[in-house]
């Protein structure tokens, strides 16, 4: 997964891409370590979905632009707006039906 290193990376990239995932984590977060590569492989089954990384603790201002109080955090967006946010203890069933349906709802308008 790449990592993005600034607030303006993450902005561009949210803004440039259809369908954005940002995954906010922390250097030091289990959660955050053990959640990844769950992600990852959950990802792949939509490749029109563009996956990021963040690291709350080297980009600070990523708290401050997008709200974040905790790791991991998981932000999907829809050509820029926030569209599903998931934190801490992701519940991956739910997870899947909500990218599921806004996935298959704009892969329909495209």
């Amino acid at each position: 997964m790449k990592k993005l290193q600034t607030i303006q990376e993450v902005i561009t990239f949210v803004n440039e891409n259809q369908l954005a995932f940002l995954y906010v984590s922390q250097e030091d977060c289990s959660v955050c370590h053990a959640l990844r590569p769950k992600l990852t492989e959950l990802l792949k089954n939509y490749p029109k979905i563009e996956l990021r990384e963040v690291e709350a603790d080297k980009v600070k201002a990523i708290s401050a632009e997008y709200l974040i109080f905790s790791a991991p955090t998981l932000l999907f967006f829809v050509d820029g707006k926030e569209y599903l946010r998931e934190g801490k203890f992701v519940q991956f069933k739910k997870l899947t039906d909500a990218i599921e349906q806004i996935y298959s709802f704009e892969e329909n308008k495209i």
